[in-house]
């Protein structure tokens, strides 16, 4: 495949801003001057320790150590190979690229021609839609209080009857079969492939940046033997397990609600019911259960304030929803959200209660929402007969273990209290059970429970080297194979100092002098790291760009390249860019005047050692005199 030249990957890395990208994905908020954070997208945690620094181009994870530019994010999350990120990139600005042939740009393989294809097919549908044929699908959805406005808004579509109309209409436009395949578009059969998508009414599901990864479908007429509701099976870019129907529409309000609220349906049209009535952040899972998967993608968009936020599911009061309702409890703990249960009158679903009882019965609905934790134990005594003892009791040992779940010191004994008045018992007796149940739960799970959070946001918490004293040799030639951290440094004065000086040289050494600067690198540093971060500073040519930097750190020899990573992301102590730059001179002038002092230092134990008349004492006192005014000239005298 013809390289694209590298003045273009340059040009577009340079307009693309960093934090939109990222920001499609994670709730990011200001954490500091020229630094964003939110939760790790590459692992799973309760506190934000992923870094964007916009104006570097960069974003570093203090707690699993993934890091890198723009380019990078879009290989890791979507799997795309260096070209196909670019090119994504170069379209979404409508840059065009040029190639080392002179060509254009070339057809794409793999995961970018499956978004292509799932693209190309959702346009497709949305068109069938206003044909004669579709009138049974247009039908459909005015049953069900739908117009086309709102059609329009979801990209709700129409794939017509017959073996192969998308996949002529596809193949026309340039795809293979092999691809529509692989996209799960269709499906193979005895005589070849065809489409797996017939007569149905179409919904597009997107990500969370609002590309097309695939589709559900709702059987339309009787003669059609399949499912109720048909999906795209999983592919590379689709897995139903991590998607949300409606979170690209809805993520924008999530992460501007006050409280940030995420309300979980069940259904297309129930979110499609839940929009139009004024519920804005409703989403679906997709043919699944909401799992783990849903949880940690709902946290990121909801961001590390969600802790204030709430997560309201909808069930219907049948068997099936209580189960669901059940299973969302059992991870109900990973969420740091306020989790509530909505049951409409009736046991309508949204999209039934909006057509029977109007918008501001769905809307009502949030009003009705109770904590999850006491729906669960109302689901757990609706079993017994709470008029007889034996009931009463039965009730109170099957609801015990919910309660021993709550690992909130405040909230158990609320609910404890709940609990006693739903079964007219002695709070005393409801606590001995609680507490007996607490007992009865695996040794393995309690002590997972007590165990303390790391701070891994904290790039400087929590070293494990002792004040004064490093863990390792500090000979450069004999530094441990292991990754060294800003966690694992000596927490000494000196080391404080050397950390802000680079972090700030890394991070505005564009916007500083570059005499001053180099001649503050040029000064010993307090820790092997930290030469090898200098070095690589000192060796790259052009240090007066912004972004140069991340160039810089990729040069810095193992096993400190990660810290030079934490140096470029970690939040510098400053409240504005102004203030920053006149800190990093300062830090700079110190460096130099502190390597001044210690060098004046080391010729008076010199001269005290050398007969004053002699060549050598005179050579050193011309020396310290010199050094005197470099020193006075530093401080302005």
């Amino acid at each position: 495949m013809p390289r694209i030249l590298q003045a273009d990957v340059d040009e577009v890395k340079a307009r693309t801003r960093i934090e939109e990208i990222i920001g499609e994905r994670v709730a990011l908020r200001n954490a500091g001057v020229g630094s964003m954070k939110g939760l790790c997208p590459f692992h799973d945690e309760k506190s934000p320790s992923f870094h964007v620094r916009p104006q570097v181009g960069y974003y570093h994870c203090f707690g699993c150590g993934e890091s890198g530019d723009v380019y990078t994010f879009l290989r890791e999350m979507d799997h795309v190979t260096f070209t196909e990120a670019v090119e994504r990139l170069a379209g979404r600005l409508g840059y065009p690229l040029h190639y080392e042939d002179g060509g254009s740009a070339p057809e794409t393989s793999g995961r970018a021609r499956l978004y292509a294809a799932n693209a190309a097919a959702a346009e497709y549908f949305r068109t069938e839609i206003g044909s004669p044929e579709a009138e049974t699908a247009r039908a459909f959805l005015g049953e069900r209080g739908f117009d086309a406005a709102h059609a329009n808004h979801f990209g709700v579509g129409y794939a017509p009857r017959g073996w192969d109309n998308m996949t002529n209409a596809l193949t026309r436009k340039g795809f293979t079969r092999e691809e529509l395949l692989a996209a799960g578009l269709v499906s193979q059969g005895n005589r070849g492939v065809y489409d797996r998508f017939r007569g149905r009414l179409i919904w597009p599901i997107r990500d969370v940046t609002g590309q097309t990864i695939g589709f559900g479908a709702r059987k339309l007429y009787e003669d059609d033997k399949g499912p109720k509701y048909l999906n795209t099976p999983e592919t590379p870019i689709y897995k139903k397990a991590q998607v949300l129907y409606g979170l690209d529409l809805a993520k924008r309000d999530i992460s501007r609600g006050d409280p940030k609220r995420v309300v979980v349906v069940e259904g297309y049209t129930d979110v499609m019911a839940c929009h139009v009535a004024g519920i804005t952040t409703a989403v679906a899972t997709c043919g699944t259960a909401f799992g783990v998967d849903h949880i940690n993608v709902l946290r990121r968009v909801m961001g590390d304030e969600s802790s204030h936020g709430e997560v309201v599911f909808t069930f219907d009061p049948d068997a099936a929803g209580q189960k669901a309702a059940l299973r969302a409890f059992a991870e109900e703990k990973r969420f740091n959200a306020q989790t509530y249960v909505a049951v409409a009158p009736d046991g309508l679903d949204p999209c039934d209660l909006r057509l029977q009882r109007g918008d501001q019965a769905v809307l009502s609905l949030m009003t009705s929402k109770v904590p999850m934790f006491e729906f669960v134990i109302d689901q757990r005594l609706a079993s017994y007969d709470l008029a007889t003892v034996e009931g009463r009791v039965g009730a109170l040992r099957a609801a015990a273990p919910v309660l021993a779940d709550i690992r909130d010191a405040l909230l158990r004994p609320e609910y404890e209290r709940v609990l006693a008045r739903r079964l007219g018992m002695d709070p005393t007796d409801v606590h001995r059970e609680v507490d007996a149940a607490v007992r009865r739960a695996p040794a393995e799970k309690r002590s997972d429970e007590r165990r303390a959070p790391q701070a891994a946001h904290d790039p400087y918490a929590g070293s494990s080297a002792s004040h004064g004293s490093a863990p390792y040799d500090s000979d450069p030639e004999h530094a441990p194979a292991v990754a060294v951290t800003l966690a694992t440094l000596p927490r000494t004065p000196d080391v404080y100092r050397d950390r802000n000086t680079l972090m700030a040289f890394l991070q505005y050494g564009h916007l500083l002098d570059q005499d001053l600067m180099a001649q503050a690198l040029e000064a010993p540093f307090s820790h092997p790291a930290f030469d090898a971060v200098r070095a690589a500073i000192l060796a790259h040519p052009e240090r007066t760009k912004p972004g140069w930097a991340l160039t810089a750190i990729g040069g810095v020899r193992e096993p400190f390249r990660l810290i030079a990573g934490e140096l470029l992301a970690a939040e510098f102590p400053a409240k504005d860019e102004q203030a920053a730059v006149v800190a990093a001179q300062d830090l700079a002038l110190s460096k130099v005047e502190r390597a001044m002092i210690a060098r004046k230092n080391e010729l008076l134990g010199a001269v005290q050692r050398i007969a004053p008349d002699s060549e050598e004492g005179r050579a050193l006192r011309v020396q310290l005199r010199d050094l005197d005014v470099r020193i006075r000239s530093l401080r302005g005298e």
